[in-house]
């Protein structure tokens, strides 16, 4: 149970920090289609990057001498239990009510869902199904069925309301919907998660939103038709319907320029956040014991005595066992090999090292070369036996006053000798950063003196309450105009702002690719 708990809160923990980079970093942008799959992402990864985790182990000393507890006497008592103990069966259970009860209302949306389309008339046209119902709902998609009331519309706001559900079918947003749903099923106690569901619908409301507007000519007509729907309040659940979003934010964000390409960089800054989340919370220790070693001194003795003085058994693990047996007598060395010899005495004991002149020891006149550089013999001493490809050596020769030379070339051109560090490469030039500033202020409506959009009537053949109706909406549509913020003065002053700022990026941009240019030259030259 405990392991769970700590599941989701670690995932509700990355739901929260995909939620709060997309509120702070990308919201604002155009990239609505880049923007789906971040969500998306963010969804999955906050349900799999939890199982991921990095196994660390750490050597400890094995314990002395282990303990027998059978033969320690133990004694039996009762504690009573307090309410802490019951604490995590009562959060248990009340995680499990509020899952049971937010699956009976998703299965609760998915019958009003089928009330809604069982027993019409479905009229096929290529991949979609279109339902003409008489019920007072706002037009909605779920999957490839488009469901509308004809009755409720002009033939121009019709259009414009089926472009926008086509949309929503043919990229299969009733997918990201259902997903959303789920999420906010298992993940109900998390503030984050209902936040989440809401971007995701936001959204998808933006992406039908860009691409209907590309198929209609008149984008003015498409916003009149938007804020007449909000006269219908009447949704059903986990679908895609037209009334979803905010209407104030949608019309801004049809007006919005395009953002500028190079503004993608914010999705990659969620990448170290992920990193930091790993190395802080999944990180695995383990910790191992080490081998026990046992080392026994022994006096020279025979093979019999050597193995009564052990007293091995087979429970031991032996890792090695070195005898070092004493060797008497006189060796005799001729004066004439010995080059030098040293005597080191400690009071009864006497130490003599002779080296001969045969021996495997480099003369003092030999010159020795790795990789072209001239080393000492103790650089040489210093030098990785696997790092060497190739050795060449060269005996003098006293007729052609050659001298003795080793010539060395490792796998590596370049190698730590004698602890002495490589040449510090030349430093990178450092990417400019993007000019930063004041922004002009947008202009804020005084959203309570909105107009309120005429109701249509209820009989659609009643030509006089419908001329009627028609002369308030023209009404309605001259308020607006006055209403609507006047974006294009806001916009232009903001394109001058980022357009003075680009330019001077892009001078240090070129500097900065002239600065790496040189700085690949020198690295090439360096390592030739």
């Amino acid at each position: 149970m405990e392991a769970l708990f700590i599941y989701l809160i670690k995932s509700s923990g990355l739901v929260a920090l995909f939620y709060i980079a997309y509120v702070l970093l990308l919201r604002k942008e155009t990239f609505f289609n880049s923007n789906r799959w971040f969500l998306l992402a963010g969804l999955v990864t906050s349900v799999v990057l939890p199982f991921v985790f990095i196994t660390k182990i750490i050597w400890v000393e094995p314990a002395a001498t282990p303990i027998n507890w059978s033969n320690v006497p133990m004694t039996n008592h009762s504690e009573e239990k307090t309410f802490e103990d019951y604490l995590p069966l009562l959060t248990a259970l009340s995680y499990g009510i509020g899952i049971l009860l937010l699956l009976a209302k998703f299965a609760f949306d998915f019958y009003s869902l089928n009330t809604v389309l069982k027993g019409k008339s479905i009229q096929q046209q290529a991949d979609f199904k279109f339902i003409d119902t008489n019920e007072n709902v706002a037009p909605f998609s779920y999957f490839n069925t488009i469901v509308y009331n004809s009755a409720l519309y002009t033939a121009s706001e019709l259009e414009n309301i089926l472009e926008h559900e086509k949309v929503h079918s043919e990229q299969n947003h009733s997918v990201d919907v259902l997903i959303s749903r789920l999420f906010c099923i298992v993940f109900w106690f998390n503030p984050f998660i209902w936040l989440y569901k809401k971007a995701i619908l936001q959204n998808l409301e933006f992406i039908a939103d860009n691409e209907a507007t590309k198929k209609i000519s008149d984008k003015k007509a498409y916003q009149i038709t938007l804020l007449k729907i909000t006269t219908h309040e009447n949704c059903v659940a986990i679908t895609n319907h037209f009334y979803q979003s905010l209407i104030k934010k949608r019309i801004v964000m049809l007006n919005k320029n395009q953002s500028k390409k190079w503004n993608s960089w914010k999705y990659a800054l969620v990448v170290p956040a992920l990193i930091a989340f790993v190395l802080l919370f999944q990180i695995e220790v383990v910790a191992q014991e080490k081998a026990k070693e046992m080392t026994t001194t022994v006096k020279e003795s025979s093979d019999k005595e050597l193995q009564t003085e052990l007293n091995l058994s087979t429970a031991d693990t032996i890792k090695k066992i070195t005898v070092h047996k004493k060797k008497e007598g006189n060796n005799t060395v001729d004066a004439d090999v010995i080059k030098t010899m040293n005597v080191n005495k400690d009071g009864d004991k006497s130490t003599i090292k002779i080296i001969t002149k045969n021996s495997n020891d480099i003369p003092d006149d030999t010159q020795i070369f790795v990789n072209g550089k001239k080393i000492s013999k103790e650089e040489l001493d210093e030098l990785d036996p696997n790092e060497i490809e190739t050795i060449n050596v060269n005996k003098s020769d006293s007729k052609n006053s050659t001298q003795n030379t080793i010539r060395v070339v490792t796998k590596k051109r370049t190698q730590y000798l004698n602890n002495k560090e490589l040449p510090e490469p030349p430093t990178p030039p450092t990417l400019p950063k993007f000019p930063s500033g004041p922004m002009p202020t947008a202009p804020k409506p005084d959203m309570s003196k909105m107009p309120v959009p005429p109701t249509p009537p209820k009989d659609k053949t009643d030509r006089k309450a419908m001329v009627q109706f028609e002369k308030k909406m023209k009404e309605f549509e001259k308020k607006i105009e006055a209403f609507e913020p006047d974006m294009r003065a806001y916009e232009k002053e903001v394109e001058e702002v980022m357009t003075k700022r680009e330019q001077i990026f892009e001078k240090e941009m070129a500097k900065y690719e002239e600065a790496m240019e040189k700085y690949r030259e020198t690295m090439e030259k360096r390592n030739n």
